[in-house]
């Protein structure tokens, strides 16, 4: 029978948090993982999850999980051996309706070759005033939109030739 996956040990109060915030352990994720505050914005609960992550506290991610929180925890055995090294948020956003938001990261681990990154968009959802993740929007990075107007099949090509873009370079393509 596997056994359960040890915990790494919770680093220092006083030591940088894992989470890259630049604060210390004792101030931004420590108070939020160990229950002694409710993390302020979706974003501090996406830090604190990175570091519950990082060092394997999977009561602080089933409970921060909206669809596990309202189970009993039922510690887990077997394998997660994934090490992560970093997190870096590109943005949080409010959602579009009240007491949501999105927050956009990229977190780092160590694999074969070197570090690695999973990129991803996550929601997340304040209920009675407690953060939750419901879920991942979208996996990988955000789709790159043009900065400039398409050009339409009757629209002057771009080219300059003079002609309708459609019986110009549109034709070409």
């Amino acid at each position: 029978m596997p056994t359960p996956l040890a915990a790494r040990p919770l680093p220092q109060s006083d030591s940088p948090c894992p989470c890259g915030s630049g604060q210390t352990f004792g101030v931004c994720c420590e108070p939020i993982i160990k229950l002694q505050r409710l993390a302020a914005t979706a974003e501090q609960l996406m830090r604190s999850r990175f570091t519950a992550h990082a060092i394997r506290d999977y009561a602080h991610l089933h409970r921060t999980y909206l669809e596990t929180s309202r189970q009993p925890y039922v510690e887990e055995t077997g394998g997660d051996d994934v090490v992560w090294t970093r997190l870096v948020i590109h943005a949080h956003e409010p959602g579009p309706k009240p007491d949501t938001a999105f927050v956009d990261f990229s977190a780092y681990f160590q694999a074969e070759g070197g570090e690695q990154a999973m990129h991803e968009k996550s929601e997340f959802q304040r209920i009675g005033g407690t953060w939750f993740f419901v879920r991942p929007v979208r996996n990988g990075p955000a789709p790159i939109k043009s900065a400039h107007p398409k050009v339409g099949r009757n629209d002057p090509c771009p080219c300059g030739s003079g002609k309708k873009h459609k019986h110009c370079c549109l034709r070409v393509a």
